[in-house]
């Protein structure tokens, strides 16, 4: 598969992988960006605040890190780095529960590789919908 998952320094709470990365795939193919190569790596707000610093000169945690490694229009490469203990509280401060708040993430970097952006008002609205949309698919 196109999709992989890895972990570093955490454990990766994730259930049913395989369904998982087919979703992503069609998810891909869906917003009009088939998935060549897709590598999520799960990791500590360490790991995250350091790769913060090094590639795009942030000295702030975050939660997610997605880098578009993609050669040509088309085929969508990349690398999402997602900061489970921010995911996590990410998920008390908004009261929803860690694996949704985890899909809601996994799923907003694969919409930053599909051209969504959320800077402005409107983007982060529009980037909402689709986050909202997919996990009410993923989870039906």
């Amino acid at each position: 598969m196109a999709v992989r998952f890895f972990q570093e320094d955490v454990s990766l709470p994730l259930r049913d992988r395989r369904r998982l990365k087919a979703f992503l795939e069609q998810l891909g193919r869906q917003e009009g960006r088939p998935v060549a190569r897709l590598h999520y790596i799960f990791c500590t707000d360490e790991y995250l605040l350091e790769i913060n610093r090094q590639f795009l000169h942030h000295d702030t945690y975050t939660d997610i890190i997605t880098f578009d490694l993609s050669e040509a229009p088309g085929a969508l490469q990349g690398e999402i780095y997602i900061s489970l203990p921010r995911v996590r509280e990410n998920a008390e401060k908004f009261g929803a529960g860690f694996d949704q708040e985890l899909h809601r993430v996994i799923f907003h970097g694969l919409l930053h590789l599909c051209g969504y952006k959320d800077k402005t008002k409107d983007d982060r609205q529009q980037m909402r919908k689709k986050e909202e949309e997919y996990l009410t698919l993923y989870f039906k």
